[in-house]
């Protein structure tokens, strides 16, 4: 998304304080020096400039051991034997404002990058470019290598430390995919998060969009999914889906908030002062749906649609303070699509893959956004979800303490440091702003389609789970089939989670295989990497 757009809001707590494991590099105090970041102008309740909260250390300091020379002149790390990379690169996977911080924060300081990008360009979500307009926005500096239309379908540990990722690219349906195999030991996560869909009977009809995928094809694309759209869910990502959708010419005929943000923000003073830069955004929007007569109405939702063949109108209700239907309030509004976003979904799957900590749902990390696990550090909503700018500042927090682990000299970026600090506290505020209440579960019927990939209704599901006993989240896929599908778990894992009462919701992202392959592929032996080859 665009600056205007960077406000959303995570399920859940967002991580960064969680349990400090053995943390790769954070030792000691913080250090100034030649080339740390200017200050920049603190939000109201930031830490002074300098100051780092409990347990933040010295960026990249590594462990015991581990050299804090300057890297060679080449900047590489020289091989410690047959198989060994002569070279050993930062590796980051995504290419949205965290990753491409984390990659330029790296290469500043002479050490080599791999960008690992899904995308057909950089920008991820928050920057999406118009496929039509035929350039990149965004440039890498030298020393970076990208690499679009690629995925990681697999994270193993290789001995002495560090990562084997491994990497499919070119499209997902293209003949021509190419593998490659690259070992690293500083590797950084920002695989960002997608929208949560909650289900409600006719979400499965052709015209319900992902408030997210109708942004994407309005901004990469220039396609509206509509004539007459109507956004529903909870967040402030609906206000510049809006937006987007009325720049392509789409009539929006309401945006719907199921919950009640302006009172939660006035029962916490303190949270509403972590996000006072973005008052500016919101009087934005504010003027943008009173110019073009668009209604914005507080605890109200979309709970059904009606159609034959496709959306044609759609059911809407109040709620009370817990999402249940008033009774007697439903209307029904004619619409040919309707988009809906409750919050967003951490992607976890190379997290969990790596063996990270998680606290409350993200990816926790100390204040050089190092994980529990050493070389590994996470970046952007996989922390936590604030916006844009938060997530550049915690990757170049990531990228610093990754390129310091090779060996790289740094100062600590003592003002991305202040930010990804001020980020924290305003994802933190916007998960306990728009949180998704239990009631929406009451909306559903007994043939409401729960699992769209493997056609599983809400009935079904209560019954395997019931007669079952199905405790885990293996012995629920296994008794309803509910995430066994196309998508593995991730539109309906978190709703699943929630109706059968599986208390780790995340374990739908825990997989050997992070992305999907085809068999072929996997049967053929990886290209390794022309700079692994010992030289």
């Amino acid at each position: 998304m665009s600056a205007p757009e960077e406000n959303g809001q995570g399920a859940g707590e967002p991580g960064g304080h969680g349990p400090a494991a053995e943390r790769t590099g954070v030792a000691g105090q913080v250090a100034k020096g030649p080339g740390a970041d200017p200050p920049d102008a603190d939000p109201p309740g930031a830490d002074p400039p300098g100051a780092e909260p409990p347990g933040a250390g010295r960026l990249g300091a590594g462990p015991p051991g581990a050299s804090t020379a300057g890297p060679d002149p080449a900047g590489m790390d020289r091989a410690a034997g047959p198989g060994v990379p002569r070279r050993s690169p930062v590796v980051v996977i995504g290419g949205g404002p965290a990753g491409m911080a984390a990659a330029r924060a790296a290469a500043r300081l002479g050490v080599r990058v791999l960008l690992v990008d899904s995308g057909a360009a950089l920008g991820g979500q928050y920057h999406r470019q118009n496929s039509l307009a035929g350039r990149d926005r965004f440039a890498l500096p030298p020393g970076v290598e990208h690499l679009p239309h690629s995925v990681v379908w697999a994270l193993e540990p290789v001995p002495g430390g560090g990562h084997r990722v491994h990497l499919r690219t070119g499209p997902a349906d293209g003949p021509g995919r190419t593998g490659r195999s690259v070992e690293t030991r500083a590797l950084v996560l920002a695989t960002g998060a997608y929208d949560r869909a909650l289900p409600f009977p006719g979400w499965d009809l052709p015209g319900v969009f992902t408030a997210g995928a109708a942004q994407a094809l309005a901004k990469g694309q220039g396609v509206r999914v509509g004539e007459r759209v109507l956004l529903a869910g909870t967040g402030p990502f609906l206000l510049p889906v809006a937006a987007s959708l009325t720049a392509v010419g789409a009539e929006v005929a309401g945006v719907l908030e199921a919950g009640e943000p302006v009172t939660a923000w006035l029962h916490r003073p303190a949270d509403a002062a972590a996000g006072w830069r973005k008052f500016g955004e919101l009087a934005g929007y504010a003027a943008l749906l009173a110019r073009r007569r668009i209604p914005y109405r507080r605890r109200t939702a979309v709970v059904a649609a009606h159609g034959a063949d496709r959306v044609e109108a759609v059911t809407t209700a109040r709620l009370d303070a817990g999402w249940r239907i008033v009774p007697g309030s439903e209307r029904r509004t004619p619409v040919d699509a309707v988009c809906v976003g409750f919050g967003f979904v951490p992607q976890l799957e190379t997290a969990l893959a790596a063996g990270c900590a998680l606290d409350g749902g993200f990816v926790a990390v100390d204040a050089a956004q190092a994980t529990s696990v050493p070389g590994v550090f996470a970046a952007g909503e996989l922390t936590g979800v604030g916006g844009a700018a938060p997530a550049a500042a915690e990757g170049e927090v990531a990228g610093t303490a990754a390129a310091r682990l090779l060996g790289a000299r740094a100062a600590p970026p003592a003002a991305a440091l202040r930010r990804a600090r001020a980020g924290r506290r305003f994802a933190a505020a916007l998960a306990r702003a728009y949180p998704v209440r239990d009631g929406w579960r009451t909306w559903l019927r007994e043939d409401t389609l729960v699992c769209r990939c493997e056609e599983v209704a809400y009935g079904e599901l209560h019954r395997s789970v019931q007669e079952r006993d199905a405790l885990g989240v293996r012995a629920v896929k296994l008794v309803s089939r509910a995430g066994l599908g196309q998508c593995q778990g991730r539109v309906c894992g978190p709703n699943v989670a929630c109706l059968t009462g599986v208390p780790d919701a995340a374990a739908f992202a825990r997989r050997p295989i992070a992305s999907p392959v085809r068999l072929g592929e996997l049967a053929e032996p990886p290209e390794a990497d022309p700079e692994a080859r010992p030289q």
